[in-house]
């Protein structure tokens, strides 16, 4: 068993793409932050992965100060990898503060780390996987319309990015980060926003695309315009007009807000997977 550094996104990709590709919609994340380490987007990026025989057992990806991400690709050899992920990550001098997979791999993660480095780890987001392939045709909607954000529609964006960090629990992003994050946003037509009688309610954003999906991020509606519907609908709409492009849409949700996850079943989307995300202390 060989735990292998990449030394570039090209010969991490040849490893990574026949797995991440049998499952598009459960390792969407991992697939969109590859794509943005291919596009030079993150400095410093962790790429390994654990072979054995010339078969790949494990994937690891990290952009610090981002979590790590895990893929245990053999089930049965879960215990054997992360071991030797933990020890290699020590004798590298690698430093994680975070974890975020599929549950029982953040879990199985967080128990050897905290325990070879003598700290302990806390759950900052139990989160549920879901997938869309049709939206639920007889949901009532909202009054209303979506369109693309522009440029004109900075400020609030702003304003609402940082708002929904601070309620999801999130480190609060500065200023500076905030006005960058979202000129790119903007840039890439990545934002929907919800409008009722020429103002702005609710507002999402797409991202991480794939060859066949794309996940649906960044769900926000002003807490004065709540328990009006906009954002069921909002979802609603603009993932079907997502699904005009792509196969399915992909979203992560906070399983402590049950309002949420039953509005986004509403709609249509069903629970994949499981995933945690820990932080080290």
């Amino acid at each position: 068993m060989e735990f292998i550094l990449a030394g570039n996104s090209e010969e991490f990709i040849l490893k990574a793409n026949p797995i991440l590709q049998k499952n598009q919609d459960v390792y969407s994340l991992f697939i969109g932050v590859l794509e943005g380490i291919k596009s030079g987007r993150y400095e410093n990026p962790l790429m390994a992965w654990i072979e054995e025989e010339g078969e790949v057992l494990a994937l690891f990806q990290m952009t610090p100060p981002h979590p790590l991400n895990i893929i245990i690709v053999k089930e049965k050899r879960t215990t054997e990898c992360i071991k030797k992920c933990v020890r290699e990550l020590i004798k590298n001098d690698i430093t994680i503060n975070s974890v975020v997979a599929l549950k029982p791999w953040s879990y199985h993660f967080a128990d050897f780390y905290s325990d070879a480095r003598g700290m302990s780890y806390e759950c900052l987001m139990d989160q549920g996987i879901y997938r869309l392939d049709q939206v639920n045709e007889t949901l009532e909607p909202s009054l209303g319309t979506w369109r693309i954000a522009e440029k004109s529609d900075t400020s609030i964006i702003e304003k609402c990015y940082n708002l929904f960090e601070e309620e999801a629990g999130l480190k609060v992003s500065s200023q500076e980060e905030t006005k960058e994050k979202v000129a790119l946003f903007l840039d890439n037509q990545e934002v929907f926003l919800w409008e009722v009688s020429g103002r702005i309610v609710s507002m999402m954003k797409k991202s991480r695309p794939t060859e066949n999906g794309v996940t649906v991020s960044f769900v926000y509606t002003l807490k004065k315009e709540r328990k009006k519907g906009y954002g069921r609908t909002m979802v609603a709409a603009c993932s079907k007009e997502l699904l005009n492009e792509f196969d399915f849409c992909v979203l992560y949700t906070d399983m402590v807000n049950e309002t949420s996850n039953k509005i986004y079943q509403e709609i249509g989307y069903r629970k994949i997977a499981d995933s945690a995300m820990l932080g080290f202390n």
